[in-house]
């Protein structure tokens, strides 16, 4: 099982760790650890986040307002956002294109 994730995911997960590792020292070492317990229980589990737009399944980040969106799929998960709870819903669908 592994976790794929798309690059605009990836790109916004790596901006989110700057930005909290400059608010605060150490805390995008933290953030960044709440996005891979997040991803890890999504591939334990597949089916543990709560169901979301065109079957994927979200994982809320303990500790962060994030949350995880990804797709569970035969080989694992494809992750497609690590999106803020409180900004912009749904911006995130396009990249399921991206696949």
């Amino acid at each position: 099982m592994r976790a794929r994730v798309v690059a605009a995911a990836r790109l916004e997960y790596l901006a989110e760790i700057v930005n909290y590792a400059e608010a605060e020292p150490g805390l995008g070492h933290r953030f960044a650890q709440a996005v891979e317990d997040a991803i890890a229980r999504a591939l334990l589990f597949p089916r543990v986040g709560s169901p979301s737009p065109a079957g994927t399944r979200r994982v809320l980040l303990r500790g962060f307002p994030f949350s995880v969106y990804y797709r569970p799929e035969a080989e694992g998960i494809v992750d497609f956002a690590v999106a803020h709870q409180a900004r912009r819903p749904g911006y995130w669908r396009s990249r399921m294109r991206e696949r």
